[in-house]
């Protein structure tokens, strides 16, 4: 296993800054940002995909520092009914899908995205419930009629590109959120469609991290992985549940925050996620991304990667799991 980390964390540092500060932190990975949501600061697609001497000197920055890799992440909402919001995710999404196969990367992480609930809608419509029964209308229009046509197209168009691996983050809000909607869309989409797998969208929901993992490798879903927790305050948790409206800054308030890793589950829970992924044959990079509120995003990396050192397996046994 080797630790990365997500560059939206050092989105006011220049490229090289930003790997000389991995570097020094004694990593081995970078997930690049280039997306709508995390934006594409360490990631000029105009510059790496019309320059052949640009794209040589963007790997050559990460080649002698020894950093690899580990995803292209373009984030967005593709099937959002704003047109312009849809067209942005997408256009990023596609030089994606352009620039990975150039360097040397198999890996692009997305959202699945969500509709809205009819042709004419505003916004989204993330639906979250089986009743009243026009929630289930919405639900199954929006499969038929928005995601899986996309997606369908999309992880065909990546597999052309040469991309293996489309890395969907299950994150609530988006159509794909759990491991049920995960494998639906890999079933209508095809094997390309799997899971980069953050541990705090599941902690949140309530999931138990090591049977959701184990599912997922049984149907060999599992091709990313993030580093971030989630800490509950319990009190605001007993009293109304964890589907949590408030914004993220009204902390003390929520049921729930997103926390660096050990800030909201110990080192043996931990421990137990990384020996869970490393019996299932995971072999890849364990990503930081900070959105802890409670601490700046340098405290927060620092403690994140001390923290994983300790958790991290690097070396095998020589024994074949069953």
């Amino acid at each position: 296993m080797k630790i990365g980390v997500f560059s939206p964390v050092f989105g006011d540092l220049s490229l090289g800054e930003m790997l000389d500060r991995i570097a020094s932190a004694g990593l081995d990975a970078v997930e690049i940002g280039c997306g709508y949501f995390p934006g594409h600061k360490h990631c000029d697609f105009e510059k790496l995909l019309g320059s052949d001497a640009a794209l040589r000197e963007y790997r050559d920055e990460f080649a002698k520092r020894n950093i690899v890799i580990s995803a292209l992440s373009a984030h967005g909402n593709p099937l959002h009914p704003d047109k312009a919001i849809a067209d942005e995710s997408n256009r990023l999404w596609h030089a994606a899908l352009d620039l990975a196969p150039k360097l040397g990367v198999d890996t692009v992480n997305a959202f699945s995205g969500c509709p809205g609930d009819q042709e004419n809608a505003k916004y989204s419509n993330w639906v979250t419930t089986s009743w009243p029964p026009d929630m289930q209308h919405i639900l199954n229009w929006q499969w038929a009629e928005k995601v899986i046509p996309y997606w369908k197209r999309e992880a065909a168009l990546a597999v052309e590109k040469g991309i293996t691996k489309i890395a969907i983050e299950m994150h609530p809000g988006m159509v794909v959120y759990n491991n049920a909607t995960l494998l639906r869309l890999r079933k209508e989409a095809g094997p390309a469609i799997g899971a980069n797998y953050d541990p705090s969208h599941m902690f949140w929901q309530q999931v138990e991290i090591t049977e959701s993992i184990r599912e997922l490798f049984r149907e060999n879903a599992l091709f990313h992985f993030h580093a971030k927790d989630t800490g509950f305050n319990d009190d605001n948790r007993r009293r109304n549940g964890v589907l949590e409206t408030l914004p993220s800054e009204k902390i003390s308030e929520r049921a729930w925050n997103f926390r660096s890793v050990g800030y909201g589950h110990d080192a043996i829970v931990w421990k137990r996620i990384i020996t869970e992924l490393w019996r299932g044959g995971y072999r890849g990079v364990i990503s930081i991304e900070h959105e802890d509120l409670f601490m700046s995003m340098d405290e927060g990396f620092v403690k994140a990667v001390s923290f994983l050192k300790e958790c991290i397996i690097r070396s095998d046994s020589g024994i074949v799991f069953d």
